[in-house]
């Protein structure tokens, strides 16, 4: 069960909610406020982890005796809680879109416990994937058609997390990935050559790419720098030739100056007639060293793409939010200062040729002309429209994204001082926000 799977003053307000009977269905918009620092876009991601989520979500009866014994709710919350299960609706922008501020990517529409109470999951979700699809994306334009492979499975924020960033990062465009289960859960290409340590644990590299060459000789990649790296490629040479290897093969280099160390390794590999052999790079890689190695001309095919990858190690984060937009009948907003919101259950309407920015619109008002609504229902009554297997889904959205990088405008696209599209919000929104800020006492003409 996944019910405790939330902050505890959601469980607070879902108990007070319900025994107030208010049960009439509320609408949650998740968006991101502002983009992070150097990111001209967001690529939508976690979707189908997130409809995971809420399809199982429940508390069983070891989590209501612990609501009981420690929390200390009372009996008719608990027994409120009991049978709770999300039956809602969700709308959302499908996984391997394109996204800007202040753009919904999904909205919830329940009775309002069950709304407010799959908050914290929902957002998690949502945040962490689309933080590291965004990541991975950017090393993909940074590649210039390079191979990218996943290697930051084992210094992610915890195990699980390796498996998100495995599936974020295949939508983004990464060829594999070195997590095997994600792999097989996803349908992605395992990726793996050897450690350093396998070469120390011979008596020198040539027996060590000897013994790896026999056992696995489909396709090997030797590690080539664990002690002086032109001499490693000259003995993986050695043990080609003397083996009689035929087949794809090549070399890893993981420290050094990759980009002297690559035209190096081209050049023995070349002299040996070894014009086939690939080089992979790896070791302390983004999208910012990717581009500089690709400027420099390097001759590297593939980037092995770890930590700073696997964590979005400059931007770690979302400004994301979940805000309740309308309750029953009646739209809703919040005018704080800086984190003021728009009412009501809306929609993306996009230009397809990318000439002008986004509109943020009602849902159910008729597109602006020429434009495409972003956002599709995905969940109905609490089950997803869409029970695609997890691999198909991953590779659904690597398409989507593919033909979204193909539409994204230069501007947005650029590794530094990129400049992303702005969303407007349509004269209907506007008007709306106007006359419930008005009823609020608030300012009609301000807008977040």
């Amino acid at each position: 069960m996944t019910g405790l799977r939330t902050d505890l003053y959601e469980l607070r307000m879902a108990a007070s909610y319900l025994r107030r009977d208010m049960t009439e269905h509320a609408t949650f918009s998740l968006f991101v406020r502002r983009l992070p620092h150097r990111r001209g876009f967001l690529v939508a991601a976690g979707l189908a982890e997130a409809l995971t989520f809420l399809e199982s979500f429940a508390l069983d009866d070891a989590e209501l005796g612990y609501l009981r014994d420690v929390v200390g709710f009372d009996q008719p919350a608990l027994t409120a809680l009991a049978g709770l299960r999300f039956t809602g609706d969700v709308w959302a922008v499908p996984e391997g879109r394109v996204v800007f501020a202040d753009e919904p990517l999904l909205e919830v529409t329940a009775p309002i416990a069950e709304a407010q109470l799959v908050e914290t999951g929902v957002l998690n979700l949502i945040t962490f994937h689309t933080t590291v699809a965004t990541k991975a994306a950017r090393c993909r334009l940074a590649a210039a058609g390079a191979q990218l492979i996943d290697f930051a499975f084992r210094r992610t924020h915890g195990i699980e997390a390796g498996a998100g960033v495995a599936r974020a990062s295949a939508i983004a465009g990464f060829a594999a990935t070195s997590d095997v289960e994600a792999a097989m859960r996803y349908g992605i290409a395992p990726s793996g050559t050897m450690a350093h340590s396998y070469v120390e644990a011979f008596p020198d590299e040539r027996a060590a790419f000897r013994a790896f060459a026999a056992d696995f000789p489909t396709n090997p990649i030797f590690l080539v720098d664990t002690y002086d790296t032109p001499a490693g490629v000259r003995a993986a040479v050695d043990v080609v030739t003397e083996l009689g290897l035929t087949g794809p093969l090549g070399v890893r280099l993981d420290s050094g100056d990759l980009g002297a160390l690559a035209r190096q390794a081209r050049a023995i590999l070349d002299d040996a007639g070894l014009r086939q052999a690939t080089i992979i790079a790896s070791g302390s890689l983004d999208e910012n060293v990717i581009a500089g190695l690709v400027a420099q001309g390097a001759p590297i095919d593939g980037y092995g793409v770890g930590t700073k990858m696997g964590v979005s190690y400059d931007a770690p984060s979302l400004d994301s939010a979940y805000k309740l937009v309308a309750y029953g009948d009646r739209p809703v907003l919040k005018l704080s200062p800086g984190k003021a919101t728009l009412p009501a259950a809306k929609q993306v309407f996009r230009d397809p040729t990318g000439a002008a920015g986004d509109v943020v619109g009602l849902r159910d008002e008729p597109p602006p002309g020429g434009r495409e609504p972003l956002l599709v229902p995905v969940m109905r009554g609490g089950r997803r429209l869409d029970p695609a297997d997890p691999a198909e889904a991953v590779r659904a959205a690597r398409g989507r994204f593919d033909a979204e990088l193909a539409w994204l405008p230069e501007p947005a696209r650029r590794l530094a001082d990129p400049t992303p599209l702005t969303a407007t919000v349509s004269p209907a929104l506007a008007a709306l926000h106007g006359r419930v800020a008005a009823r609020l006492g608030g300012d009609p003409t301000g807008r977040p």
